[in-house]
């Protein structure tokens, strides 16, 4: 008996074409039919349901007209037509489809994305993605599955680790994480271990670090701290912990004061310069004691005063594993009940195309396994 699954993919820049192209590359035991490749502005949609030719994709799109362009309305009555299951494949951050989610859900569509918004926005859409989804247990419903691993640590096996230890009945202690590979970079260049290493301005590794390309386009994106509360953000409910929003808890930006209203990038970055001083006595005084900084996002579970959630810089003494991480690696450290004092460490490459898109279409596989069977 033939085992296929209908892809609608929306989202097509770096994540997309990667995902696509390594979705062309595998040959799994179930057979994956793109019907849609959609960007925000045009689409390819095969109105039989018929799978489209991938081998000129990028080609189609473009000449494709203005006008085909699907809502997320739009797109929810095509896909609830599909004679087969249909998994939506978000490649974007786009927060409109996010909150049609629950819809898209409801009506059978499973969902595979890095998109945070649809995770970390107000609790509401959370538990409403939640409550729409075939995942949860003893109730029925033809709900579609939700997968969301790319939307912490890219690649990494983060979601999945995390949502198996509570599945089990273990219990989150504490959880501590670098989990923006911009901000990993820049303080793994900012703040070494090795007093051997010359200083260097932290305006000028921001600067490098958006010539790498590692920073958003603008990169106050980065350095606002939303990303990382974001992201501390679904860890949190992952693991009990109710956080209403990213704005909830504190969250340490490095952007200036005075700097914030400015409009355009350039004259962010060009007077950024004149603010080093005071990134550069925290890490003069972390050096001293033979300590580095490092951005991170902190939950703890069993604080005396009740869950405690922020994000910010802390500093980390040379031998700590967090001192010697490199490049853009994220590193999380989870400490559970059965773990004891010894945390569960996943580390490694935690953004870039590539790995975001193998985060992405794991998650693909794992669900079409389990709606074909």
């Amino acid at each position: 008996m033939s085992r296929s699954v209908n892809v609608a993919i929306v989202g097509a820049g770096l994540v997309g074409s990667a995902f696509i192209n390594q979705l062309m590359a595998i040959h799994p035991a179930v057979t994956y039919n793109v019907i849609v490749i959609a960007r925000s502005t045009k689409a390819l949609i095969s109105k039989s349901y018929e799978p489209l030719e991938l081998s000129n994709w990028t080609k189609d799109l473009a000449s494709a007209s203005a006008a085909s362009a699907l809502s997320p309305g739009d797109l929810a009555a095509y896909l609830e037509k599909s004679p087969a299951p249909v998994i939506l494949v978000d490649n974007t951050s786009n927060e409109a489809l996010a909150r049609a989610y629950p819809m898209l859900l409801a009506q059978g569509v499973s969902i595979a994305t890095p998109n945070k918004k649809a995770f970390s926005s107000e609790f509401g859409l959370w538990t409403a993605i939640n409550m729409s989804s075939a995942n949860v247990a003893s109730k029925p419903t033809k709900g579609g599955l939700v997968y969301h691993e790319a939307t912490v640590g890219a690649g990494l096996p983060v979601i999945s680790t995390l949502k198996d230890l509570v599945a089990t009945g273990d219990e989150v202690v504490k959880i501590e994480g670098i989990v923006s590979g911009t901000l990993s970079y820049i303080f793994n260049v900012f703040s070494t271990p090795s007093s051997s290493s010359a200083p260097v301005k932290f305006s000028d590794v921001v600067l490098k670090a958006k010539e790498l390309g590692y920073t958003e386009p603008d990169p106050r994106e980065d350095l606002n701290g939303l990303d990382v509360a974001r992201k501390l953000t679904i860890l949190a409910r992952l693991s009990g912990v109710p956080v209403q929003s990213p704005t909830s808890f504190p969250v340490e930006s490095l952007i200036p004061r005075p700097l914030e209203e400015i409009e355009s990038v350039e004259e962010f970055l060009s007077k950024l310069p004149n603010y080093d001083d005071k990134i550069e006595a925290r890490r003069k005084e972390a050096a001293e004691s033979d300590k580095v900084l490092r951005f991170v996002g902190k939950l703890d579970v069993s604080a005396p005063q009740g869950s405690q959630v922020k994000v910010g810089i802390e500093s980390y003494s040379n031998s700590h594993p967090f001192a010697s991480l490199k490049g853009s690696d994220n590193v999380i450290a989870i400490y559970t009940k059965r773990y004891g004092d010894n945390p569960l460490i996943i580390q490694g490459a935690g953004a870039g195309a590539q790995v975001t898109a193998m985060g992405v279409l794991g998650d693909v596989l794992k669900i079409g396994e389990r709606i074909t069977k």
